[in-house]
C-alpha cells in the first residue's frame, strides 16, 4: 500500500506585529500580521498576505495569496478569499500569472461564509453573511447577496 505525502499545519515564516493572538490549529505562513490582531482556529493565511493592525480573522477563514486586508477589519467565520477566477475555463493549476489580487480597505467587516472574489473594497464597508462579492466596491456602505449589492450607503 502507498503512503501519502504528509504536510502538517504550521505557523512559519510570519512577520508578527506586537500583541498578536493566534488560536491553533491554524496554517499561517509567509505572511505579515499587524499589531493587536487576532487569528482564530482552523484558519489558513497564505504567503504574501498582509493583514493590518487590529484586524480579527475568525475561525475557518481562508485567505489566499495576493490578498491585503486593511486595519480595524473583521473577517467572519468561514470567509473564503479567491485568487483564481478560472479565466481559462478551469483552474490556473499553479500558473500565478492568471491569479488576481484582492485589496480590502480599512474598517471593513465581512460576515460569516462570505466569498470574496479578486476585488477592491473601499474603506467603511460591511459585507453581509453569505454574500458573494464579484466586483469592486468603491462606495462605503452595507452590501449583501449573490452577487453582493449595496443595501445602505454610509454617510
Amino acid at each position: 500500500m502507498n503512503q501519502p505525502e504528509l504536510h502538517q499545519a504550521s505557523i512559519r515564516d510570519v512577520e508578527f506585529g506586537a500583541r498578536v493572538k493566534l488560536v491553533e490549529p491554524c496554517n499561517v505562513y509567509g505572511c505579515k500580521i499587524g499589531d493587536d490582531c487576532f487569528v482564530g482556529p482552523f484558519t489558513e493565511i497564505q504567503k504574501g498576505v498582509r493583514i493590518g493592525a487590529r484586524t480579527r480573522v475568525q475561525s475557518h477563514a481562508f485567505i489566499c495569496e495576493l490578498v491585503t486586508v486593511g486595519e480595524d477589519c473583521f473577517v467572519g467565520h468561514g470567509v473564503m478569499f479567491i485568487n483564481d477566477t478560472f479565466s481559462t475555463g478551469g483552474p490556473a493549476r499553479g500558473r500565478r500569472e492568471l491569479w488576481r489580487e484582492t485589496v480590502i480597505g480599512n474598517r471593513v467587516s465581512i460576515g460569516s461564509n462570505a466569498t470574496i472574489m479578486p476585488v477592491r473594497i473601499a474603506d467603511d464597508v460591511v459585507i453581509g453573511a453569505g454574500s458573494v462579492v464579484t466586483g469592486d466596491i468603491t462606495v462605503a456602505g452595507t452590501y449583501a447577496g449573490n452577487p453582493a449589492r449595496r443595501l445602505v450607503q454610509r454617510k
